[in-house]
């Protein structure tokens, strides 16, 4: 169980209701320039540091990061964090039941982050990976191979994209939202600038926040991104160097043979 966080009961009572919207077209989805993309692209640690901050003093308040271990904070490729500082933001933060103790606890790098507090407020574990942002023909692959799936870029933009305009459906208040399908989303705007004081002194504009909280939730739906773009380089640079030494190979072996023909 988190510890109690500062949150609106408008935003809280929005959360709670899900997220309600009419039919419609899929909405904008911005291109946003991430260090990640590209297959040679890696994860800025500055950045998953700062997307650290912000899902801590704001999105954890409602949604949970159930699936990803305290203790791969400390991860190289990920925010990197010190293991001392792991411990004492696992401690600081979350609360977990213990069965041995039949009580809570402060929670240790063993632990996982929480659930979600609201039930439903959806868990953003791996929210990245199941929010395609851009569309195109699978088939063919084009829009993915140049653009990728645009799950941070759907986050981001979705963080951006709010009208001000709102109006009310059955009870529950609906925000106008440029990036969510159907227009209207029940939970209210989660960050305005200036919201979070960075240690290094970045920018905290909406937009800079938001493509840092994104580019998190992309670390925590693929921790191992660079672990896996490494392997697939090496298996490229494999197969390249493979391919050549069969053509040379099968080159040098018929050669007597087409040598004949030839004659």
């Amino acid at each position: 169980m988190i510890k109690t966080l500062t949150i609106s009961a408008v935003t809280a009572f929005a959360l709670s209701a899900g997220s309600v919207f009419a039919a419609g077209a899929a909405g904008h989805v911005e291109d946003f320039d991430f260090s990640f993309e590209g297959p040679f692209g890696t994860f800025d640690q500055n950045q998953l540091q700062r997307g650290l901050q912000i899902y801590t003093e704001v999105c954890a308040a409602c949604h949970g990061l159930q699936h990803v271990p305290l203790r791969t904070l400390a991860d190289e490729g990920g925010p990197n964090l010190p293991a001392d500082q792991v411990r004492a933001y696992a401690a600081d933060n979350f609360e977990v039941f213990d069965p041995e103790l039949d009580d809570f606890r402060p929670a240790t790098p063993n632990d996982h982050f929480p659930h979600s507090n609201l039930e439903k407020a959806p868990d953003l574990s791996l929210m990245a990976k199941g929010r395609a942002g851009f569309h195109g023909p699978y088939g063919l692959g084009l829009n993915q191979l140049f653009k990728g799936m645009g799950g941070a870029e759907y986050i981001a933009s979705l963080l951006t994209e709010y009208t001000g305009e709102e109006k009310e459906e059955a009870g529950v208040i609906l925000y106008e939202n440029k990036s969510f399908p159907g227009g209207w989303i029940s939970m209210a705007p989660p960050l305005y600038d200036e919201q979070v004081e960075f240690a290094d002194g970045h920018s905290n504009t909406v937009h800079h926040m938001a493509q840092d909280v994104a580019a998190f939730l992309m670390w925590t739906a693929e921790p191992k991104m660079m672990a896996r773009k490494q392997a697939g380089f090496i298996g490229v640079v494999f197969l390249t160097i493979l391919s050549v030494l069969l053509y040379l190979t099968n080159k040098r072996i018929w050669a007597p043979v087409k040598g004949k023909k030839s004659a």
